[in-house]
């Protein structure tokens, strides 16, 4: 069991070094320890990573070349968020699954699936629990609540996950503005917040609500957009609680990972 809040340390990677803020160096991997087991999290590309934990491989929201997981580990679950395209690609999502994979989805994703992966997918909507093997999966809420960005995610549509992995949870945002379900969320381990307009937050509503749910550790990603300045995961760094660590990763190719 891992014990909660029990974030001790991040180290080298074997693909490459991991940065914490204000550091800029690009990280390729995020290996996180906690006191009786490790998390492995590897940036893929903007919404697309591999969680690697002792219960399972787990990708969020595989996208973009299948030839980019070629050298990750095979996946035992898959979830995805939601149908926009940097989320849900039917090729890609059928190149990383195998057989015995669980795939795991929201009901508009689930409707634009070909029809064997659909065939495989179990769908699950805001707030519905549901489990792989001992890993707890919550689906939270992520929407739009801005004048002028409702319609890219209505209410009730699209999925952020938490993972509840032994005692260590994880919170993935998926597209969402700072909605009263993420802030409230209690006893966040690690969150992947997403921050990029006009499609989902700036930075100062990000930052408010990280600062509310505090978890321990933040990813930032799902950053890159039209306003550089409004999702700069460095100034948004700055704007959090000093005891919340914040990491960055690699999500836009080799000395891209700042925008």
């Amino acid at each position: 069991m891992f014990s909660r809040r029990m974030f001790l340390q991040s180290t080298v990677a074997a693909a490459g070094t991991i940065s914490v803020l204000p550091c800029l160096a690009n990280a390729s991997g995020h290996d996180l320890q906690f006191a009786d087991g490790a998390v492995r999290l590897t940036p893929v590309s903007h919404a697309s990573l591999v969680i690697e934990t002792p219960m399972g491989v787990i990708y969020a929201d595989p996208v973009e070349d299948p030839a980019q997981y070629a050298d990750l580990p095979p996946a035992d679950l898959v979830l995805i968020t939601h149908h926009h395209g940097d989320h849900l690609n039917n090729e890609t999502l059928a190149a990383v699954m195998r057989e015995g994979t669980t795939l795991i989805s929201n009901k508009g994703a689930y409707d634009k699936m070909t029809g064997e992966l659909a065939d495989r997918a179990e769908v699950i909507g805001n707030a519905d629990t549901t489990r792989f093997g001992p890993i707890g999966i919550e689906a939270v809420a992520a929407y739009n609540t801005t004048e002028g960005r409702l319609k890219f995610h209505p209410k009730g549509r699209d999925n952020g996950y938490v993972l509840t992995i032994g005692g260590m949870r994880l919170y993935l945002s998926a597209d969402t503005e700072d909605v009263p379900e993420m802030r409230a969320l209690k006893d966040i381990d690690v969150a992947l917040l997403c921050m990029n307009l006009p499609f989902t937050m700036d930075i100062k509503a990000a930052a408010s609500a990280v600062n509310e749910f505090k978890p321990s550790v933040v990813i930032p990603y799902h950053y890159r957009g039209k306003d550089g300045g409004s999702q700069d995961p460095i100034a948004f760094a700055g704007l959090l609680d000093s005891a919340i660590r914040v990491e960055q990763g690699d999500w836009y190719g080799k000395g891209k990972g700042i925008v």
